[in-house]
């Protein structure tokens, strides 16, 4: 004779998620220069070309993608310079 079923328990309900910040980004790009961005990757790239045999095809990989991260930060800056001096030009045309 199978045991007797036990009452189900509620379901917990799922929590939200917090939405996702990253500060120390955020303040790096509000703050940073182009060569700032540049020096922020250069020792990263060095040791990924220092290293040999098989985690070398892992660190070509890793270095295309911190170059594509390095340049989308790079627009980041431009664009922000841009907006910036555009606000300085806007608030002397009143």
């Amino acid at each position: 004779m199978p045991p007797p079923a036990r009452p189900s328990a509620p379901q917990p309900q799922p929590q939200e998620l917090p939405v996702p910040s990253y500060p120390a980004v955020e303040t790096f790009i509000e703050k940073a220069s182009a060569s700032d961005v540049q020096a922020l990757f250069a020792p990263v790239k060095q040791g990924l070309a220092d290293l040999k045999g098989p985690r070398a095809e892992i660190g070509k990989k890793a270095q295309a993608a911190i170059a594509r991260s390095e340049e989308l930060l790079g627009m980041l800056v431009d664009v922000r310079e841009k907006l910036v001096a555009e606000s300085k030009q806007s608030k002397g045309r009143k």
